[in-house]
């Protein structure tokens, strides 16, 4: 056994005592980065352990949200220079309908192409 990591009994077994530090960032996680925790934890377990015990986690799911809202901001600005929306001022129903439904696309390709890979 390593002498620089100590060992509790329990029953007829030694535990390591590990302890995880404290999170240096407290802010809650936004959409993309509990999705993506969600992912790790239901699907990738092993990578998501991994990330958990070398306490590369948050920073990875805090990469993942914050290049999900860049990847999402550009795909937006894309699909409305090519499809423009109608006239807020003069069809504003048309244009929240539009503006919705290119979110919800590029939403989608998002979450495809970053969260759950």
């Amino acid at each position: 056994m390593p002498s620089n990591i100590s060992y509790s009994q329990v029953g007829d077994y030694l535990r390591p005592n590990i302890a995880l530090s404290e999170p240096k960032d407290t802010k809650p996680l936004d959409k993309y980065g509990r999705m993506r925790k969600a992912y790790l934890k239901n699907h990738r377990l092993i990578l998501y352990n991994q990330l958990l015990l070398t306490e590369k986690l948050y920073p990875h799911l805090r990469d993942i949200q914050r290049v999900a809202q860049q990847r999402l901001d550009v795909i937006i600005s894309h699909f409305v220079q090519r499809n423009p929306p109608p006239n807020k001022s003069t069809d504003q129903m048309g244009w929240v309908a539009h503006m919705k439904a290119l979110h919800h696309t590029a939403e989608a390709i998002v979450i495809s192409e970053l969260v759950y890979k």
